[in-house]
């Protein structure tokens, strides 16, 4: 119509160019459209042969006078307003119309202007400038000017940060007009593709795209400008395949899709150039293969697209197309690459960066199988795919996870197939490039943070190479800083294993000839020995051979590693002696010469240390010839005299670490002393009298000065740790008889009567140092220590100084308890024993808060001794040390190494035996505050937490006279936390908890008192993680704590009398109406049916469950209808049965015509078993029931055609809960911890085996113990005989299918006819011809090709107002599903017909009439719909069904919307998102109208 319009108002008007002058002022949004629309007829239709040049005249002025500032006025400013948006469009299109007009002139003109506008620095004109160009392009002449065009365009593709909106407009735009022009094409190209560069993927696919119909023509292509034999061009397309942003992946499909339909519809015969060398072209084309060719293509991209879903149900039955793809790219004859390796490596890596980690997964482990399988030809991008995108994503931890169906300790699935791939790989590897290859793939493991799964199983997957000797110097030291990195966990027993299998690595891939042996030292020094190379493992012995070779190799081998190594006597190629005296010369020297190194001093004695300590581990007696006497005398003479010749180790040793080193000699001598079986070692007992003197006499000197010197405390701090050491060493050597030395009750009085937490005061620097450089006697570590003292601080040698002296009070409480007992000469000494432990016990408050939380041991030690004898007189002292050692094992509870043993210490003091019995008897505040203690969850969340609680109970509940009376107890408190020490096995606490319960007499009023009291306990536990977690997911923290509950509470209930039990009833029913995981509800259903078995009068208890309303039943129905299928053992201790049965009759009716089949299924299970109880005792009360029941139950047994029912009803018949359990025969600690956890399909670290209630014997059970084992029938159940036929399908026979008959197929949209011209006049003649007044949105849905969908949106389009709905065909309208939802819509809603080919031009001719073009797309920038505002002249463009919105599309849109999402699902239907849309615009219309 306004085509029309236009033409007549020309008609009238004489003057034309008269007529654009009055439509230019004023210039307002309608005139402007006015003004396009008249340009656009004049320029449609050649004008008189006289008017043309006043025409031309007329358009120039338009263009540079009235377009031009428009456009300068940007539409970025008029994007806040409607108004001046549709001014700048319509000025857009009168512009390109009037260069139409004008020709080459003006386009030079308008060219020219727009690039010194860029030059001048773009801002917010480079978009009017760019739009310049964009319609001055078509009828640019001049080749410098063409080239300069160029230059700008692609340097605004390039830049980066702020010009991103350019940059897009430009590459959308611009360089498709420029594409347009003959001349100006060769630049774009090579400014896109050529040597000077490519831009950043994201951009150089949208201008790529945008040239699609240049590059990758439909007809015969331009000389020299095919794109597909440009290999850089692929390379952009194959980097854009793998981008994290959806859009490029889309406009990487989109140009891979056209050259393929290109390629196909010519039946090409080409080849793209390698790049680089590369052994295959990155593609290529033949009409002999034509078929086969597009098969592979259509595969891949099918393949690509679904990749897009990210949903593994989707995803997975396409994956074995990928076998396919594997086997058309391999030549069967020459085993060389037909298609470039490069394409598939794009398919895992978009699998292996996908968000969703089970496909992450899934590619992974396919990837892994077919290189292991397929053997592949050799490629130099394998190897670099390896090390980049697969062990990225192989970083990941959660991958590392068993299957359910593996047991604990086995190798997943993955780490099975890394191993078996790393090994094949390098095996098919040439020679020449192992090395290098292994190199970069352990260089890898160090170039991230990696967590420690990752890196063992990387680690295994070394080792488990075949041997091939490759790496040299450099992939040893990558191996070490690998080791390096395992050390950073503070998981030891992965730390471990991963050390062993880099040590294993080491050893199989080094070559000896290209390393050294100091080379291999450091790497082995590197290890932990406690960790992985112990001593007599096959590691060991392995690690032994390989040194001995490289020592027959060089003919000499470093002291450090045979010291580190060997340790046997049948070495015959050389003796101890023969590294000991070479120790022995140096540390001979160290008393006679004073310039001897200090470093090289200390070597040596580290060295003798290490080699004394390695002697202790492997010698038990003198006669395996390891050292001789004399050796062994003269070992000890020279420490004598090291020592002497210092004036005592710490008068003139200020290092701390030197003193460490010569302390940690002592228990060495000692024990060398004792295995050779002297009786008289003066030498050592004369060196620890004179220690233990000297250090007594520097701790009693009193410093007079105000600041002490550095010298001097230091003396102190060695002086303490002598005394320390001399005490550990009495303390673990009794049989060497040193407290009868003169010296022992000298330390005993100092220490008992000493100043604790006597804090070293900071000294004083200044001075000292010039003193210790001009004493060339003195230790040069002194100046060290300054140094060192000034950078770590004076803090931790004050720490360590205080907790040397609890140590040493340790031991002297453990030799004489009572304080000064022996002593009363000074008047500290006269204070009474009780007031001196007190004050010790107000020290070692003090101490607890100076000590950091890894050195506080002693100080619980101490007070283990102390609180026992002040509890009674001193309550308030006591109370205030459990508080406060209290708040320290909480602090501790994440630290592992530490945590254990203070834990042990802790309770060792506050449940100990005196403790106990005077908290018991006085049940005062200290009574309450062990209670409050006992039952603090600090260690929820922990794998022990329930049973540690557990135990402290029970520790604690018992008084002083029962615990004498119950001789296990003592093993309840010690072992509770030793086995977290000493002992791995997790189970070790629960296993010694449930045996002490199994021993507990209900007949014994104490006994009876403490169940009933745990069992109150628990349910409230229970109750308590209920009400924390309404819904809680298997094998979660909630379900697992949940669990050992219900186990614990089932060996309580044989304990519990009738009273009692019937006051707590109730709260074992409101259990089971909770939301409980199946193994919590197998044990509530087991403890209800052995509570009404014996106690059968507490039925109508359990009938009063049946009669809550639906809401509360709807999810615990089943549990009690469970109870009801073994009605025949609840019933045997009943003499009155056929009142019961009738009961259950009814409430079983009730639900077997229950709405849920899942509930009627149980229900008909339960009436299975009463009816055939009512029919054993002829029960004549029911007969007018027998038809109904008798057909019911024969109805379930025959059903069929009703899909899953009868195969359910047989399952649920074959449960072994119905089926096989029986509650009383079964009940045993074997199916409770063992049986019914493994068949719940728990974790396996909830399984307690039955030999470890043999094995931990700390609490042994009776002989005549008799709920030990289950029967046999349950013990040979498997989860898959019941459980896995609940889960449908298994995956295996999933996983079996080698191809998919049917899988979900891509579209290709943009494949259509030429497009039409007369697109307006359709649309104009039907709204014409319906007279309806509609809205001004427009709703495209041509590239929507479901006639259900379709129909669907003719529907809300007309609904809703919608001015037209697009279609591709209008054939569509005609099919009975498109009818079937539009409901005769299509006769009241204008209908147009633009094939997807169109729309291009349809939407730019949109444009221009000033409508704003919305996609409904997920994009980087698109708007959320709740927060955009719709223009009035909106079109909505819909995307495809599959694919969305083309790439070639994409860029012609004004502005993007997406829909808002909470849920996984990652899309809506089409139908339902322009719903959704279309609903919006109009209720935001509706509103401005209103206003």
């Amino acid at each position: 119509m306004e085509v029309v319009l236009a033409d007549a108002l020309l008609a009238r008007c004489g003057d034309p160019c008269a007529l654009l002058r009055a439509v230019c002022a004023p210039l307002c949004a309608e005139r402007a459209e006015a003004l396009r629309l008249l340009l656009q007829r004049l320029a449609a239709v050649a004008p008189p042969p006289g008017e043309a040049e006043a025409l031309r005249r007329a358009a120039w002025e338009v263009a540079l006078e009235r377009c031009r500032p428009l456009l300068r006025g940007g539409e970025a400013a008029a994007a806040g307003c409607g108004e001046r948006l549709r001014v700048a469009r319509a000025a857009r299109g009168a512009l390109r119309h009037c260069v139409q007009l004008c020709g080459a002139p003006l386009a030079a003109r308008l060219a020219c202007d727009a690039l010194a506008e860029l030059a001048a620095g773009g801002g917010a004109g480079a978009e009017a400038a760019v739009e310049a160009l964009v319609a001055a392009a078509p009828r640019l002449e001049e080749p410098a000017l063409v080239a300069r065009c160029v230059a700008a365009a692609l340097a605004l593709v390039r830049e980066e940060g702020e010009g991103e909106a350019v940059a897009a407009l430009v590459a959308g735009r611009l360089l498709p007009a420029l594409g347009g022009n003959g001349t100006a094409l060769r630049y774009v190209w090579d400014g896109l593709l050529g040597a000077g560069g490519t831009p950043r993927a994201g951009r150089a696919l949208l201008a790529l795209s945008a040239l699609a119909d240049a590059l990758l023509p439909r007809g015969a292509p331009g000389p020299g400008l095919d794109a597909r034999l440009c290999p850089r061009f692929w390379r952009v397309v194959q980097q854009g395949l793998t981008e994290r942003d959806g859009l490029c992946r889309k406009r990487a499909r989109y140009l891979l899709k056209r050259a393929l339909d290109l390629s196909g519809g010519q039946r090409a015969q080409l080849r793209c150039p390698t790049d680089g060398g590369d052994e295959s072209s990155l593609f290529w084309w033949s009409a002999e293969e034509n078929e086969k060719l597009l098969q592979f293509w259509e595969t891949y991209i099918l393949i690509m697209e679904t990749l897009e879903g990210n949903q593994i149900h989707v995803i997975k039955p396409v994956l074995p197309k990928l076998n396919s793809l594997f086997e058309h790219a391999i030549s069967g004859e020459g085993g060389y690459w037909l298609f470039h390796p490069s394409w598939h490596m794009c398919i895992y890596k978009r699998m292996f960066e996908s968000e969703n980690k089970t496909l992450t997964k899934e590619g992974i482990l396919h990837f892994l199988e077919l290189y292991e399988t397929k053997h592949l030809p050799n490629s130099l991008g394998f190897s670099e795919f390896v090390i980049g995108p697969l062990m990225d994503a192989l970083s990941e931890s959660s991958l590392y996870s068993r299957t359910p169906g593996q047991l604990m300790g086995a190798c997943p699935p993955l780490g099975m197939r890394l191993q078996k791939f790393l090994a094949t790989y390098i095996m098919l590897l040439p020679g020449e490039e192992k090395g290098s290859f292994l190199l970069k793939f352990i260089q890898k493991m160090t170039s991230r943070h990696w967590c420690a799964v990752p890196v063992l199983f990387l680690s295994m997957a070394l080792a488990y190479i075949p041997e091939c000797k490759v790496l040299g110097t450099e992939g040893l030291h990558a191996l070490r800083d690998v080791l390096q990195c395992t050390m950073i966990t503070h998981q030891i027993l992965l730390r471990g294993a991963a050390q062993c299998c880099l040590l294993q690595t080491a050893m199989h891939l080094t070559d000896v000839e290209k390393v050294s042996l100091p080379e291999v030292s450091s790497f082995l020094l590197s290890l932990r020995p406690e960790e992985s190379l112990r001593r007599d493992t096959m590691l060991w012995m392995e690690v032994r051979t390989e040194a001995g070779f490289m020592f027959i190799k060089h003919f000499l081998i470093p002291i450090q590693m045979h010291v580190l190594l060997f340790g046997k006597s049948n070495i015959e190629w050389i003796e101890l002696e023969a590294f000991l005296n070479p120790l022995l010369d140096v540390l001979m020297k160290l008393g006679s010469n004073a310039y001897i190194p200090t470093l090289k001093t200390d070597k040596s004695l580290q060295l003798l240390l290490k080699l004394l300590q390695t002697r202790s581990l492997k010698c038990s007696n003198t006669q395996d010839g390891y050292l001789t006497k004399t050796k062994v005398l003269t070992v000890l003479r020279l420490y004598c005299q090291i020592n002497t010749s210092l004036e005592v180790l710490n008068v003139k040793i200020g290092d701390l670490d030197r003193c460490d080193l010569y302390l940690a000699l002592i228990p060495e001598m000692v024990n060398l002393c004792l295995q050779v079986s002297w009786k008289k070692v003066p030498y050592i007992k004369n060196f620890i009298l004179s220690l233990t003197n000297a250090s007594i006499r520097n701790l009693q000197e009193r410093n007079c000065e105000e600041e002490p010197k550095l010298q001097e405390q230091i003396k102190k701090v060695a002086s303490m740790a002598s005394l320390t050491a001399v005490c550990e060493l009495m303390d673990r050597k009794p049989e060497a008889h040193l407290d009868s030395l003169p010296s022992v009750d000298a330390l005993k009085r100092f220490i008992s009567f000493s100043q604790f937490n006597d804090v070293l005061k900071k000294p004083s620097y200044i001075g000292e140092e010039s003193r210790y450089v001009c004493s060339p006697l003195e230790p040069v570590s002194i100046l060290v220590l300054c140094e060192e003292t000034t950078s770590q601080g004076w803090g931790k040698i004050v720490a360590r100084y205080v907790r040397d002296q609890w140590i040493c009070l340790r031991f002297v409480l453990n030799s004489f308890p009572t304080l000064g007992q022996e002593h009363k000469e000074t008047s500290e000494m006269s204070l009474s024993t009780v007031e001196r432990s007190r004050k010790v016990l107000q020290s070692a408050l003090e101490a607890l808060t100076i000590l950091p939380s890894d050195q506080v041991l002693p100080v619980f030690d101490c007070m283990k001794v102390l609180v026992p004898k002040l509890l009674d007189s001193s309550e308030p002292l006591c109370i205030e040390a459990f508080d406060l050692a209290w708040k320290i094992i909480s602090s501790l509870s994440n630290t592992q190494l530490i945590f254990w043993s203070n834990l042990k210490a802790f309770v060792q003091f506050i449940f100990d035996t005196e403790v106990l019995a005077v908290a018991a008897s006085a049940k005062g505040q200290a009574y309450a505050k062990i209670k409050e203690v006992s039952f603090k969850n600090t260690f929820l969340g922990r794998e022990h937490e329930f049973y540690l609680d557990l135990k402290m109970y029970f520790t604690f509940y018992f008084s002083f006279s029962y615990c004498c009376e119950f001789r296990y107890k003592k093993h309840i408190c010690d072992y509770a936390c030793y086995n977290f020490v000493t002992n791995r096995d997790d189970h070790y606490v629960r296993v010694c908890a449930i045996k002490f319960l199994c021993l507990l007499d209900g007949s014994n009023t104490l006994h009876k008192t403490f169940v009933e009291d745990i069992f109150i306990k628990l349910l409230d536990k229970d109750e308590q993680v209920s009400r924390s977690r309404t819904r809680y997911y298997a094998n979660s923290l909630q379900h697992r704590i949940k669990n050992r509950v219900w186990q614990t509470l089932l060996i309580l209930l044989p304990k519990l009398d009738q009273n009692f039990l019937c006051g707590i009833l109730d709260k074992v029913f409101q259990a089971g109406f909770g939301n409980n995981q199946a193994s919590v509800k197998y044990f509530i259903e087991w403890i209800v049916i052995m509570s009404l078995h014996r106690y059968p009068q507490f039925l109508n208890k359990f009938w009063d469950c049946f009669c809550y309303d639906e809401e509360k039943l709807k999810t615990s129905i089943c549990t009690f209808l469970s109870v009801l299928s073994h009605f025949d053992i609840i019933l045997q201790n009943t003499s009155e049965k056929k009142p019961a049965l009738k009961k259950a009759l009814i409430v079983v009716l009730q639900w077997c015509f229950n709405h849920n089949f899942s509930v009627r299924l149980y229900a008909l299970v339960a009436l299975k078993k009463i009816w055939g109880m009512c029919r054993m005792l002829h029960v004549e009360e029911f007969e007018a029931l027998t038809p109904v029941i008798e057909s019911s139950l024969q109805q379930v047994e025959n059903m069929h055609g009703t899909g899953n029912a009868r195969r359910n009803w047989q399952r649920i018949q074959d449960h072994f809960f119905f089926a096989t359990f029986h509650p009383l025969k079964d009940y045993s600690l074997e199916t409770i911890f063992y049986i019914l956890p493994r068949l719940s399909e728990l974790a396996e670290d909830e399984w307690i085996s039955l030999s470890k209630f043999d094995r931990f014997t700390d609490i042994p059970l009776p002989p005549a113990f008799q709920w030990y084992h289950c029967r046999t029938e349950l013990r040979d159940l498997k989860p898959s005989d019941w459980s896995q036929q609940d889960m449908g399908s298994s995956s295996a026979e999933t996983d079996s299918q080698t191809e998919w008959t049917d899988v979900q197929k891509k579209i290709i949209p943009w494949k259509n006819s030429t497009p039409s011209l007369d697109l307006e006049m359709v649309f104009q003649d039907r709204a014409a011809k319906l007279g309806k007044s509609n809205s001004r949105l427009i709703v495209v849905a041509s590239l929507i090709d479901k006639p259900t969908n379709l129909g669907g949106l003719c529907r809300t389009s007309e609904i809703f107002g919608a001015s037209a709905l697009v279609v591709g065909n209008l054939h569509y309208v005609q099919d009975k599903q498109f009818q079937h939802l539009s409901v005769s819509a299509e006769q009241w809603l204008p209908l147009v017909e633009v094939k997807p080919c169109q729309l291009v031009d349809y939407l730019q001719q949109k444009k221009t009439e000033g409508y704003t073009i919305i996609g409904v797309e997920q994009t980087a920038k698109s708007f959320d719909l709740t927060e955009y505002c719709f223009p009035e002249k909106s079109l909505l463009l819909l995307g495809n069904e599959h694919e969305g919105i083309p790439a070639n599309l994409i860029h012609h849109l004004d502005v993007c919307v997406e829909i808002p999402q909470q849920g996984i699902i990652r899309s809506l239907n089409v139908h339902v998102s322009g719903a959704l849309l279309i609903w919006e615009y109009t209720r935001q219309q509706v509103i401005k109208q209103k206003q």
